[in-house]
C-alpha cells in the first residue's frame, strides 16, 4: 500500500487503515495477521506520519509493508522522494519498533533481548535488520543498481528513550541509523538531509515497477561461499540463526553446557544458505566445522561445485551416517542440513564399536560436536524411517542435558518469494486446514502458476523458458518403473502418458549419452531432457518447475486418495496406509515447491486435472 505522508497522517486517525492492511495481508498470505502486527500498524504508523509532516515532507510517498524483491520479507515502510542536494531519486527504508527497553545478548553485537519478550528467541538488532534490507534492495532491484540513486535506512524506536536502549546505540553507520523518542528531533533533521519536500509519486511508481534481478542459485552461491570466502546476504531470522551459532561456538570451550541450535523453515527459506555462510565464516576463523546431509544428490552436488578447484574442500561435506564412530565433541560444529532426512539409526556397527550401537542417528550427530546445528523442514519427510523432526531433536538433546535454541525461518526466498504460494500448496494438498482455494495471480505478480492440458504442453513451455535463459526442469510422482540404461547406453522412456514418452533421470553417477548423473540432474543444462523424481529434485531449485501428478495421488470429490498400487517406489512398501498417504502428500509438496519464478502442473487423472483447471486460471499456450 502506498500514499503520501499527509494522506497517511489523515488515515491513521481512524481504524480504516488497519482494516485495509488486514484485508491485503489476508488476501496475499491466506491467513490472519497476528494481534502484534495489527498493533504495530495502529501504533507505529502514526508515529512515522507525524515525524514526516513535522519535517515538512508531506508529499514524500510512503510504501507501507513494502515487499522485498523475490522474497516474502517486508519492510515496515519505504519513503520515496528526491534528494535535496542532487535532485536524484532518494529512498529511505524504515524499520519501526514499539520496544521500550532492550539490551544486547551477551557475547553478541547484533542480537537483542526485548522487555516483555524474554521467552521468545532473540531479535535481530534493528539497525542490522534495516541495513540488510537496504543491501538486499540494492542487490535485487534493477532501479537501485544506479549509483546515482540514494538509499538509506532508519530504525525508529518511537516508544523508547536512549537510556533504556543504550546498548543498542553503537551499531549505526553511514547507511543505517537508530533513533528513539529522545532523538526524535535528530530523526527529523536526518530525514531532511535524505529527502526534499517535493512530490515522490513518480519515483514511487518507478520503484514499484522496477525489474527484479533473479536471486543467485544455491549451488553458485556455494562455490562463492566456500571456495572464495564470499558472503551471501542473510536476512532477519537467517542472521539471527547464524549469530546464535557463532555465539554458541564462541562460548563452547569455556562452558560446561552444550548448545544445540534447531533452525526450521519451509522450502527456500534460506536454511542451506545459512549452512554455507556458517561453513565459510567458521572455517575462516579456524573452527573445526563440517556439513552433513542424508541426501546423496545434495551432498554430491555440493562436493562437485565447491571442490572444482580444490578437491580437499569436498571432504567438508559428509553424510549423516559418517558420524557413528566419531569421538564425543571431536568437532567444533556440525551443520546438519536437510535434517528431516535423519533416520532412526545409521546402520550396522562394527564389532569393536558396540558401545555406540544403541545410539540413534540424531544422538550420534549431537555427540559429534560442541555445537550441533540442525536445519529442517518437517513437511519434507518423504521415506519410511526418516524421523528428523523438531520434537525428536529436542528430546535427544534434552536427554543429554543440552540447551536447545530454536529459530523459525518464517520468510522464504524460493517460489518468487511467494509465501502465499507455499500456503496455497499446503491447502491444496491438505497439509494445512481450509481446503484448496483458487490461485490469485494478481496478488503475486512475481510468481506464475500455470496448468497444462497435456504433458506435451508442459514440456514445450519449460523448454521455451530454458531457451530464454531460465533453468527449467520436469518432475513427476514415482508412478512409472525406473529402468537401467540399455546396452547401447541409451535411456529407456519409462514415463509414458499417451503418446508422450520421456526417461527418468540417470541412475547413479554415470553420464549416459550426455545425460548428467543423478546428483547433477538439477544443475546441469541437459537435465531438462529427463524427468526428475523426488530423490533428485529434493534440496534443489530452478527457475521454472513442471510437476506431473501421476495416478498415485488423485482427487475424488472433496478428498485426496493415495493409491498404493500405482506407486513404483519400493521404499514405501513397508509404509502403513496412514504413513503412505502422508509421505505421498509430502512428496508432491516437495516437487511443487522447487521453482523460483514459476510452476506448471498436469495430472494424468481426469478428475484431478479438472480440479487443477478450476483452481488455476493460468494456462500454457
Amino acid at each position: 500500500m502506498r500514499m503520501s505522508a499527509r494522506t497517511l497522517q489523515e488515515r491513521t486517525s481512524d481504524s480504516a487503515l488497519v482494516e485495509r492492511l488486514t484485508e491485503k495481508y489476508r488476501a496475499q498470505l491466506l491467513h490472519e495477521p497476528s494481534a502484534s502486527e495489527r498493533r504495530a500498524w495502529r501504533n507505529s504508523l502514526p508515529a512515522l506520519a507525524e515525524v514526516l509532516c513535522d519535517a515538512g515532507l508531506d508529499e514524500v510517498h510512503v510504501l507501507i509493508e513494502h515487499q522485498m524483491p523475490l522474497s516474502s520479507l517486508r519492510a515496515d515502510a519505504v519513503l520515496v522522494g528526491t534528494h535535496p542536494t542532487t535532485g536524484q531519486p532518494a529512498y529511505v527504508v524504515v524499520e519501526l519498533k514499539q520496544w521500550s527497553e532492550a539490551n544486547l545478548v551477551p557475547d553478541t553485537v547484533d542480537l537483542c533481548r526485548v522487555r516483555g519478550m524474554e521467552n521468545r528467541p532473540p531479535s535481530l538488532h534493528p539497525v542490522a535488520q534495516v541495513r540488510r534490507y537496504c543491501d538486499y534492495m540494492e542487490d535485487f532491484t534493477a532501479l537501485l543498481n544506479d549509483e546515482q540513486n540514494h538509499l538509506a535506512g532508519v530504525a525508529y524506536l518511537h516508544n523508547a528513550h536512549d537510556r533504556d536502549v543504550s546498548e543498542l546505540l553503537g551499531l549505526a553507520d553511514g547507511k543505517a541509523h537508530l533513533f528513539t523518542d529522545t532523538t526524535r528531533d535528530g530523526l527529523i533533521r536526518h530525514l531532511q538531509t535524505c529527502l526534499s519536500p517535493l512530490d515522490g509519486g513518480l519515483d514511487a511508481d518507478a520503484l514499484l515497477e522496477s525489474d527484479f534481478t533473479p536471486a543467485r542459485q544455491l549451488m553458485r552461491a556455494a562455490a562463492e561461499e566456500i571456495r572464495d570466502g564470499g558472503k551471501f546476504l542473510l536476512m532477519d531470522e537467517q542472521q539471527v540463526a547464524a549469530s546464535l551459532v557463532k555465539r554458541a561456538v564462541a562460548i563452547s570451550r569455556r562452558s560446561d553446557t552444550k548448545e544445540v541450535i534447531v533452525v526450521s523453515g519451509g522450502p527456500g527459506s534460506g536454511k542451506s544458505l545459512i549452512a554455507l555462510h556458517l561453513m565459510s565464516d567458521l572455517a575462516r576463523n579456524n573452527r573445526n566445522v563440517v556439513h552433513a546431509t542424508g541426501s546423496k544428490s545434495f551432498t554430491t552436488t555440493l562436493r562437485h561445485v565447491v571442490g572444482a578447484k580444490n578437491g580437499r574442500i569436498a571432504n567438508l561435506f559428509r553424510y549423516f551416517l559418517d558420524f557413528r564412530s566419531v569421538d564425543k565433541n571431536a568437532l567444533d560444529v556440525i551443520i546438519c542440513d536437510e535434517s528431516h532426512r535423519i533416520r532412526s539409526h545409521s546402520g550396522s556397527q562394527s564389532a569393536t564399536d558396540n558401545h555406540r550401537s544403541r545410539r540413534s542417528q540424531v544422538e550420534e550427530l549431537i555427540d559429534a560436536a560442541r555445537v550441533p546445528v540442525f536445519l529442517l523442514d518437517e513437511y519434507q519427510v518423504v521415506r519410511p524411517g526418516e524421523m528428523g523432526s523438531v520434537e525428536a531433536i529436542d528430546n535427544a538433546a534434552k536427554a543429554r542435558g543440552c540447551v536447545v535454541r530454536h529459530v523459525n525461518l518464517n520468510n522464504q526466498f524460493r517460489c518468487g518469494g511467494s509465501r502465499a504460494y507455499e500456503h496455497w500448496v499446503r491447502r491444496f494438498l491438505g497439509l494445512e486446514p481450509g481446503g484448496p482455494v483458487p490461485w490469485q495471480p494478481e496478488l503475486e505478480p512475481n510468481f506464475e502458476l500455470l496448468v497444462a492440458d497435456t504433458p506435451q504442453q508442459l514440456e514445450a513451455h519449460l523448454r521455451s523458458q530454458q531457451a530464454a535463459g531460465y533453468t527449467s526442469r520436469m518432475t513427476a510422482g514415482f508412478c512409472w518403473p525406473w529402468s537401467n540404461p540399455r546396452r547401447d547406453g541409451s535411456l529407456v522412456d519409462d514415463v509414458v502418458i499417451g503418446g508422450w514418452r520421456r526417461p527418468w533421470n540417470v541412475k547413479g553417477e554415470l553420464t549416459v549419452r550426455g545425460a548428467p548423473p543423478s546428483s547433477l540432474w538439477a544443475t546441469e543444462s541437459a537435465g531438462i531432457d529427463q524427468i526428475g523424481c523426488i530423490y533428485t529434485a529434493q534440496g534443489f531449485e530452478y527457475a521454472w518447475n513442471g510437476t506431473i501428478f501421476g495416478p498415485d495421488l488423485v482427487r475424488r470429490g472433496d478428498d485426496w486418495h493415495a493409491i498404493r498400487a500405482e506407486c513404483k517406489d519400493g521404499s514405501l512398501t513397508s509404509a502403513g496406509p496412514g504413513e503412505f498417504f502422508r509421505l505421498t502428500c509430502n512428496r508432491y509438496k516437495v516437487l511443487l515447491t522447487r521453482g523460483l519464478t514459476g510452476t506448471v502442473l498436469f495430472s494424468t487423472d481426469d478428475e484431478t486435472q479438472t480440479m487443477l483447471r478450476a483452481l488455476i486460471p493460468g494456462r500454457t499456450a
